[in-house]
């Protein structure tokens, strides 16, 4: 039974009823079967590529839309887990790289990146607000420094080239649609993760320390050992993606942790909506296709693909101007005005 004071799932953000809508069936289908749609540079390129940003973004979704605590840490976390793949596991830097076999290094990794990311956590919970968001930024520059300028450890500037996804099963993973299934198999595990974890007691309690964080202490609630284990949870759902995107691209360097990485998960989080987990993979999804095409346009126009930038901060200033909840907030207010009054959703 839920302890006095504790938020109901009724006074939690919006997520959807408790039943499985349509529309999501729909969509569970359509990725279920893409591999039968799409071509391998759609599958690996767009879809891949948008459900691993999907899934890091996903773990500040989790961070800022239930906890109240926005992190710039997690595309840190996630290039971690990479390096650390890197590093135990083979590259084409052999004599950095320990050539672990893939089921030791991708786990060891995983839980190294957990532990960073946990220990970012209980750095940055001490403090609120932007306080939290500079902290959190100040960890994400230090470690693309640092990474950038240790040869002997992290490969320096160049990072590390040729890390390879493993073949086991007789099945190469890194082949377009066994890495796609890869991606969407994490991407789902995550999604299936936070939607149970924001209904479960912790996730409730979370939820109650985001709101009124003196009133869950004076209930006895322990508010700085939740807030780190959000981070930790947080962490656990980057981590595996950060492997996959090294896979992806098959190395791993230091303008993979960027600051402009870093602003570029927290751009897709808040404009496909903090609200909801699906919010993430939307705000990916247009971050992706807007990367990929929108660069060649402005290359095919004759214009410096450096405004690509441009594009994104432009959109991501409407978005907040005008949906502070993102692209499902317009969604949402859009389905009002068509019930109108006699549907029900008018306010």
């Amino acid at each position: 039974m839920a302890r006095p004071g504790l938020p109901t799932a009724t006074t939690a953000p919006a997520t959807g009823a408790g039943g499985i809508s349509p529309a999501a069936w729909i969509t569970a289908l359509v990725l279920l079967f893409m591999p039968a749609l799409a071509s391998d540079f759609f599958l690996v390129q767009v879809f891949g590529w948008t459900l691993i940003l999907g899934t890091i973004a996903l773990s500040l979704q989790f961070l800022a839309g239930y906890g109240g605590m926005v992190s710039l840490v997690q595309m840190t976390v996630a290039g971690f887990a990479g390096y650390m793949v890197a590093i135990l596991g083979t590259s084409g830097l052999g004599q950095i790289s320990l050539g672990w076999p893939f089921w030791l290094a991708v786990p060891v990794a995983i839980l190294l990146a957990v532990v960073f990311g946990t220990l970012s956590g209980a750095l940055a919970v001490r403090t609120a607000g932007i306080y939290t968001i500079m902290i959190t930024l100040a960890i994400a520059a230090a470690f693309f420094y640092f990474t950038r300028q240790n040869e002997t450890v992290f490969g320096g500037f160049l990072g590390f080239n040729g890390v390879r996804a493993p073949v086991f099963w007789g099945i190469d993973w890194r082949s377009p649609v066994p890495f796609y299934y890869l991606c969407l198999g994490w991407a789902a595990i995550a999604f299936g993760l936070v939607t149970w974890v924001i209904r479960a007691p912790f996730g409730l309690a979370l939820q109650g320390i985001r709101d009124n964080p003196r009133r869950m202490a004076a209930l006895g609630f322990d508010v700085t050992a939740h807030r780190i284990a959000a981070y930790a949870f947080a962490a656990f759902l980057a981590a595996p993606a950060g492997i996959l995107l090294t896979w992806l691209n098959g190395q791993i360097a230091p303008g993979t942790v960027g600051i402009g990485p870093v602003i570029d998960i927290l751009v897709i989080a808040v404009v496909g909506g903090l609200g909801r987990p699906i919010g993430p993979f939307i705000g990916a999804l247009l971050y992706v296709l807007l990367r990929l095409f929108a660069l060649d346009l402005l290359v095919a126009l004759g214009l410096s693909g450096q405004r690509f930038q441009l594009l994104i901060g432009i959109g991501f200033l409407l978005t907040v101007l005008f949906s502070p909840d993102g692209i499902l907030g317009l969604w949402e207010r859009a389905q009002q005005r068509w019930a109108g009054p006699s549907g029900g959703g008018g306010r």
